[in-house]
């Protein structure tokens, strides 16, 4: 299948974006380029509005609303931060906006959602679960914005790479949250039109890496989803994947997984050394990291910190050194 995303979309959600959203800073680390022996840097994406990268790919696709999907209303299936996106996107377009979630959702993120103004759904304990209520909302005349797998989506999230590309022409390797493959998708398109060297990473738990997963098996497969501190990573990427699947295993050089206490350390790490609050996703480069699983870098580095809606009570035992297993805090 040819990609029918190129880097010109890109460039033009960037133009789309100006104005909406909020172009955040690279700032060094070093205490982990001493770590690494090479410079690291970490983009502050955590301070996007809404607190996460997601705001950009939301607010690009509602741009591209035709004035009939704008009057029936948007849906959405999210594991927290799509849907908190896509809510404010809505919000600010003055656009209906519904967000359908599984039970698994933590709380502090369904409160954020409802704080932007969407309705929220809760149905099953997966997103493909979830994502039956939205099929129904569909077959009634709403909208729908997937989280990943949309051209708009895409594009949106690789404005990212634009802004790394344009602040770190000498970056070398990237690191990178993996989920469904809407962000890396997008940056790895950005970063490689520009700096054609560079290698893109994907990071991700090792608790139901679903693009991993697909990626070994040759084409998209289900995963069994289940709790984790990243928890943002989780759901499936659709059997009937169109995008992401074929440009992550195109476009992406490499996969690092996780475990729970790994993510742990860099919750920690971006608080206690970086000063800043990160959830779990957030933190998956930099405990990429520190694990010692990024090896024989070329030159200057840089980890994405991609959100930071992490539940404050769960964030205080982490940085406080509590073993922390999400499975059972959930049984």
């Amino acid at each position: 299948m040819t990609n029918p995303i190129t880097a010109a979309d890109i460039a033009r959600a960037a133009q789309t974006l100006t104005g909406l959203i909020r172009p955040t800073a690279i700032e060094a680390s070093p205490s982990l380029s001493t770590r690494l022996g090479v410079p690291v840097h970490l983009k502050l994406e955590h301070q996007q509005i809404t607190g996460s990268f997601k705001f950009r790919g939301a607010s690009n696709a509602v741009a591209h609303l035709s004035p009939a999907e704008r009057a029936a209303g948007v849906i959405g299936v999210s594991t927290g931060n799509h849907g908190r996106g896509l809510a404010r996107a809505c919000a600010d377009a003055d656009v209906r906006c519904v967000i359908a979630m599984s039970e698994l959702v933590p709380q502090n993120k369904i409160d954020g959602i409802r704080a932007e103004g969407a309705e929220v759904l809760i149905e099953g304990r997966s997103q493909d679960e979830a994502q039956k209520a939205v099929d129904r909302r569909v077959a009634g005349g709403m909208t729908m914005i997937p989280p990943f797998d949309h051209p708009h989506i895409i594009a949106g999230q690789g404005t990212l790479g634009l802004e790394i590309a344009n602040a770190l022409p000498d970056v070398k390797t990237v690191l990178v949250q993996l989920s469904g493959g809407g962000l890396i998708a997008g940056m790895a398109l950005a970063l490689k039109s520009r700096l054609p060297q560079v290698r893109v990473i994907g990071v991700c738990m090792e608790r139901g890496a679903a693009m991993q997963a697909s990626l070994a098996a040759g084409h998209p497969v289900d995963v069994t989803e289940e709790p984790t501190l990243a928890d943002s990573l989780g759901g499936g990427i659709g059997l009937d994947n169109r995008f992401t699947f074929q440009m992550v295993r195109d476009l992406v050089d490499d996969v690092i997984l996780l475990t729970e206490a790994e993510i742990a350390a860099g919750i920690r790490h971006c608080y206690w050394q970086e000063r800043q609050i990160v959830e779990g996703s957030g933190a998956v480069g930099v405990a990429a990291i520190l694990a010692g699983k990024v090896t024989a870098p070329d030159g200057p580095v840089l980890a994405l910190l991609s959100g930071q809606n992490i539940d404050m009570g769960l964030h205080h035992r982490i940085i406080s050194g509590e073993d922390v297993d999400i499975a059972k805090d959930t049984a």
